[in-house]
This record gives C-alpha cells, structure tokens and sequence, in this order.
C-alpha cells in the first residue's frame, strides 16, 4: 500500500513589522525628539531670561515630567477612535510647542511680568500633550504586536529620537537656526506626523476631509511662521532692545544681540548689558591701568573672559606687552568682534594684533590644563556676574588657586567683580574667597554710568602700589585721581562675607538675592 501523499504547507505567517507599525514606531522617534526639543527650548529660555540655568532647568525638566505624568494617566481616558485622538493630540503640540519659543520671546519683550506664568503654563500643556502620545500609540500598535516586542520597540525609538535632539540641539540647532527657528521647525515635524496618521488610518477616521484640513491649516501656519521667524524675532528683540539691533546671532552657550542707539553701541549677552559705547571706556580702563600700570613692566597678559576685546585694546597701550593670550569660552564672540568691521573698530581691531592669541576654551580647565612654567605678569579676569552656578565655578577659591598658580611672583591679577553698593555682601564674599588662598587684595572702584558703582580687585602676592604714570590718551583715569577709587564710602565699607566654595556656590545665592531686591523695586 502506498502511503497517501500529506497536504501541502500552509505558507508561514510574515514575522517582521509591518508597514504600518514601521511608520508608527518612526512617528514615536519623530514624536519623542519633538517633546524633548520643547523642553530644551523651554529651559533655555528661561535660563536667557531669569538666570541661574541650573535653577531653570532643574524646574522646567521637573514641571514637564509632571505633565507627561498627568498625560499618562488621562491616556486611559481615550477608549474609542484611538488614531483620531493621537492626530488631534499631534497637532496641539505641534502649534503650542512650535510656538513656545516665538511666544515666549514676545511676552519677554511686551508682557514681561506675564513671561514665568506663561512659560510654565506652556510646559505644562505640552507635558501633558506629549505624556498622551506614547500610551495611545502603544495602544494602537497593542493591535499587532506582542507586549514584549511592543514595549521594547517603543521604549527604544523614543530614548533614540531624545538622543538625538539633545545632541542635535546644542551642536547644529540653536547655532544654524536659533530658538524661535527650531521651535517652528519641530512643530512642522509634529504636523507632519499628524498628516502621515491620517493617511495610515485613513480607513479607520470618521471625519477624514475634517481632519486633513486641520492638518493642512497647522502646517500652513507654522510653515508661514517658520518663513517669517527673522521678523519674528526682530520684533521681540526692537521692543525689548528699544534701540536698533546691528548685530545678532545664537552660539551654543548664548544670545549675542549688539544695538546702536545715541549712546552708540551696545552689547548685551542673553539679554544682560555688558558694555555701552558711551562710557565702556570708564569700565575697561578702571579694569585694566591699576594693575598694568603698577607692574610697570608687563611682558606677558592674559584676559580670561572679555571676548569683546576692549580689555586686550587697553594692554595694548604698554609698549612692554609682548603677548597676550585671550581665553573666552564662546568662538562667536572672538570672531564677531575680530571679523565685523562695525564691531572690530571699537575695539581698534585689538584681536587681530599679532601680539594676541585667542583660545577658545573653558578658563576654569585653561588653568588646570595649562603648563606650571607658564606664568603670567598680569591675569585680567572680565567674567560676566555670577548668575548661575556655571559661572559661579569661576568666582571660587578653587578657581583663584589655580589663578595662582599662573601668576609671576611679581605679578596682580585683577577681578571684575559686582557692584559694591548694590551687592555689597557679593562684592566682599569675592573678596574674602581671594584672600583665602593666601592672596593679597586691593578692593577699588569706579562709577559707570550704564551699571552705575561698579567694584574690581587686585589680586596678588606682593602688596599693590599705587602707579606712578599712566599710559597717555585715556579719558576716565588719572594718576592723580587714582588713589580715589580705593577708598569706600561708609555704604560699602567692607562687611563679613562666606568663602565661595565649588561644595556650596554661596556667592550665587547671594548674589542672586541682593540682585532680585532691585528687580523687585
């Protein structure tokens, strides 16, 4: 007997994704990068405009994940129409999160009062938002794919799409494009993805032409605010700025605006006044000629900070200066103010003298890294304020026993400090965290007009004296007015003040707190 033949196989199921869950698993890297650009930009702001980018941040990130929270849980609210839901969601962040940094620069410049309650209550919306996406996306997939499959998918093109904005966002976007830019772009990808879900589920929406016109409009007023951002952003900034902006650009570490006003030109670093044009000259030369002129014979400076290159231009005025090494942190300003001709002149093209070297870098590992040989006859260091924790590194006894280390046995260091009158306790807590490295110091300082009482110290190992001349030319300082500017009336005569430690960060507390009365008046 012949055994009877066995019935052909059945052909194996497919095992790999299908094109759908393809196109949502990249709707989740696109979505997840999305929701963490918004973030970024949120903090961001809000570290240009309120300071102390820790502070800032640590709440922004804290707020949001709140809201994804919140999201979350109300996911399980959504029973029914789960693709209709997840667009409509899509667009709502794609329009409030796109527009979160264009509407939060307006309110800076026009409400400025209304700017924190509309920051927070912006993150809020988007976290909760974006907390929705995941769960109703997983819900959809939850159609196809096993659980295990469909959690480890997920989770992964979402912690992909965050990797890749948070390295996208400092390197490529906020440099190329600016805040406002990339905020309208994300949102676009946002409405973009909302537009490929109404084609996926297409046989699925109830109200298909309703909701591709929703599409369609989103697109169309985030493309129309993405081509007008420039105006956008000019619009901000000539009210908030009030004199006429010249110059403007976003570097990773911040917002360089310059203006031209009757006091000429200004320069302001996200949204703080560094120097006006009309009485720079009172700053710099208080800042630099005190201790350049009582060394008497400095061969080698170097400038941490002061990338605007106005210090470097009042060394320059020493016949016995041979180099001066410029450490500033942020490229952009050392090539705004070497290449612009508008902005090189008012530093008389100092940077491009062949006895300057520019290195970009952080002055806090400069001085770690640099040679022990490698000493200094002056050091001026021209920080802005210790606004936030990374620049209060730069105002520690570590930071000043390294500055140590660095100067000649006979040489002074001098430090931009605050306001004496204003943040008394600040001013003399610098002066206190000096000192505890075993430097000498010589407090002094000067009115300038645009900051009003500004203070600066000599820092070094030998006692300071008073300069017998001065180079020629100058149009603030005097030998004979000189010895003026170390005496301290009785409301900013020295008080207690702690040392500021890289463990404690004093200064900024302080600092912050004598500041925010101001404000507060």
């Amino acid at each position: 007997m012949t055994p009877s033949a066995s019935p052909p196989e059945a052909p194996a199921a497919p095992t790999g994704p299908r094109p759908i869950e393809i196109a949502l698993l990249i709707s989740v890297f696109v979505v997840a990068a999305c929701g963490l650009l918004y973030e970024l930009a949120a903090g961001a702001l809000a570290s240009y405009v309120l300071g102390d980018s820790v502070l800032q941040f640590s709440t922004i990130i804290g707020t949001y994940l709140f809201a994804m929270g919140v999201g979350s849980w109300l996911s399980r609210y959504f029973e029914r129409q789960l693709p209709a839901h997840f667009l409509r969601i899509e667009l709502l962040v794609a329009l409030i999160g796109g527009a979160l940094p264009a509407t939060l620069f307006l309110a800076n410049a026009y409400t400025p009062g209304a700017f924190r309650f509309l920051l927070y209550g912006m993150v809020l919306m988007v976290g909760t938002l974006v907390g929705l996406e995941i769960p109703l996306v997983m819900r959809i997939l939850k159609r196809n794919v096993a659980l295990k499959d469909l959690v480890s998918q997920v989770l992964t093109f979402d912690y992909l799409g965050a990797l890749a904005v948070s390295m996208a966002f400092p390197l490529l976007l906020v440099p190329q494009l600016g805040l406002i830019r990339t905020g309208l772009l994300f949102g676009v990808m946002n409405a973009a993805v909302a537009l490929w879900a109404v084609w996926l589920f297409r046989h699925e929406l109830r109200r298909l032409k309703a909701h591709l016109v929703a599409c369609v409009m989103v697109l169309g007023i985030l493309l129309a605010g993405l081509a007008g951002a420039e105006h956008i952003t000019s619009f901000a900034e000539d009210k908030f700025y009030q004199d006429r902006i010249v110059f403007s650009t976003a570097s990773p570490y911040q917002r360089i605006v310059v203006t031209q006003g009757r006091s000429g030109h200004r320069l302001y670093l996200n949204g703080n006044l560094q120097f006006s044009e009309s009485d720079e000259y009172r700053y710099h030369e208080a800042l630099v000629h005190p201790a350049m002129a009582a060394h008497g014979a400095a061969k080698r400076v170097a400038v941490l900070g002061g990338g605007d290159g106005m210090a470097v231009r009042e060394i320059l005025k020493y016949p016995s200066v041979e180099s001066v090494t410029l450490v500033e942190l942020d490229p952009a300003m050392t090539k705004i103010f070497s290449e612009n001709p508008r902005l090189a002149q008012l530093n008389g093209h100092a940077l491009q003298n062949p006895r300057v070297k520019i290195v970009n870098t952080d002055a806090f590992g400069w001085l770690q890294q640099g040679a022990p040989d490698e000493l200094f006859d002056v050091i001026v260091v021209d920080f802005p304020d210790p606004t936030n924790f990374s620049i209060g590194k730069l105002y520690t006894n570590s930071f000043y026993a390294l500055l140590d280390k660095r100067l000649a046995a006979s040489g002074y260091a001098v430090v931009q400090t605050t306001s004496p009158l204003v943040a008394r306790k600040s001013y003399w807590t610098v002066v206190q965290t000096i000192e505890s490295v075993g430097l000498s110091t010589a407090p002094y300082h000067a009115h300038v007009p645009s900051f009003g009482e500004w203070g600066f110290i000599i820092a070094s190992r030998r006692p300071w004296r008073v300069p017998e001349a001065l180079p020629e030319g100058l149009r603030f300082m005097g030998a004979d007015t000189l010895p003026l500017l170390f005496d301290f009336p009785l409301d900013m005569a020295r008080v207690p003040g702690e040392v500021n430690r890289l463990s404690n960060q004093a200064l900024v507390h302080t600092y912050e707190r004598e500041w925010g009365k101001v404000v507060a008046h």
